[in-house]
């Protein structure tokens, strides 16, 4: 665990045995939290598990929405989390949860925990990836890096061969292709990706197929009222990367398709990875011109009565794999703490 994480970890037991968080909440202006989440798979990740992070256990799951509500916060839909901000008054606390990307695994182990606990919450849905022509690169990196000793980048014209038998030397290449291909164009990441898993042997189309459900399955989630489908763009790409007619296109656009699939026009929009670097205030506006009523991002922090006037630019905190310790969750659902976090860290 890098030391970002271990100082996290080390404020969460701090906040913990202080029992602070229950009097942040008591006497914060915030007035509720939404939770990111992406995938639910039982048991332990690997010892090299990059991706470990977008992940957390069905039982854990089970014990948050449990333990959310012996803290006398309601969960509620997103919609219904709108017309609180909207409210003169604070009134009850409340938690949205939602999910992003459309993971097989949300429908196997999610689903029945949510149902169980009459739980609403939120599927963000990148239409690409469900006609199974999507790329979900940054867990193909993490595949071909496991099984491989040794990986070769090439940049300029020149190849570097990088060692990755052991656990740190894999976690060290893994870091260095990410961030490369974080900060390059969307084209040029793309192509780079595809390259990469040519040389290889990895078929980044079955891996789709493999991860994300199809829209048969989709379908089920859609159909439970529990559900509201929300648009993740088409092609899950960083839209502060593309050119202002493209980020609309791949925004609109999959209001359209999700609008032919399921015969309503989704509300509501997740800015595809949504931190600083890949959603700003162009974004924010576009989807406001697109006539959605929210658009979520990953920047931490908890929803105040002043997100009633930005509700294209709502924070969100993470459900962090790293961080799946029951006494955590009272942390979790304190807005005030991951607000203070952002302001630090912004």
């Amino acid at each position: 665990m890098s030391l970002k994480y271990t100082a996290i970890r080390a404020m969460f037991e701090a906040l913990w045995l202080s029992r602070l968080p229950g009097l942040l909440r008591t006497l914060s202006a915030s007035r509720g939290v939404i939770f990111t989440l992406h995938r639910v798979l039982p048991g332990e990740p690997a010892a090299f598990s990059p991706n470990a992070i977008l992940q957390v256990r069905p039982d854990f799951l089970d014990y948050v929405i449990e333990r959310i509500r012996e803290l006398d916060i309601d969960i509620v839909s997103l919609d219904e989390a709108i017309e609180r901000l909207k409210a003169t008054e604070k009134g009850r606390s409340f938690v949205v949860l939602t999910f992003d990307d459309g993971y097989k695994d949300n429908l196997q182990y999610g689903l029945p925990i949510l149902r169980r606990h009459e739980a609403p919450f939120t599927l963000y849905v990148p239409t690409a990836l469900v006609d199974g022509t999507g790329e979900i690169w940054w867990q193909a990196i993490e595949d071909i890096i496991t099984r491989q000793e040794a990986i070769a980048l090439s940049d300029g014209g020149e190849t570097d061969y990088i060692d990755t038998r052991t656990t740190a030397e894999k976690q060290q290449a893994y870091d260095t292709l990410y961030w490369r291909m974080r900060k390059m164009p969307e084209a040029e990441r793309v192509e780079l990706m595809r390259s990469f898993a040519r040389n290889y042997g990895y078929d980044l189309a079955q891996q789709c197929r493999d991860l994300i459900m199809d829209w048969q399955e989709l379908h089920q989630l859609a159909d439970d009222p529990l559900c509201t489908i929300g648009a993740h763009t088409v092609h899950h790409y960083e839209l502060a990367k593309l050119d202002a007619d493209q980020a609309r296109s791949e925004m609109q656009q999959s209001a359209e398709v999700l609008l032919a699939q399921f015969g309503k026009r989704p509300a509501h929009i997740s800015y595809p990875i949504g931190g600083p670097a890949s959603a700003g205030q162009r974004e924010f506006d576009l989807a406001r011109e697109l006539g959605f009523v929210s658009g979520v991002t990953t920047r931490p922090g908890g929803l105040y009565a002043h997100h009633a006037q930005t509700l294209h630019a709502l924070p969100r905190i993470s459900l962090n794999g790293y961080f799946q310790n029951r006494r955590y969750v009272d942390v979790f659902a304190t807005g005030v703490v991951f607000s203070t976090m952002g302001r630090i860290t912004g």
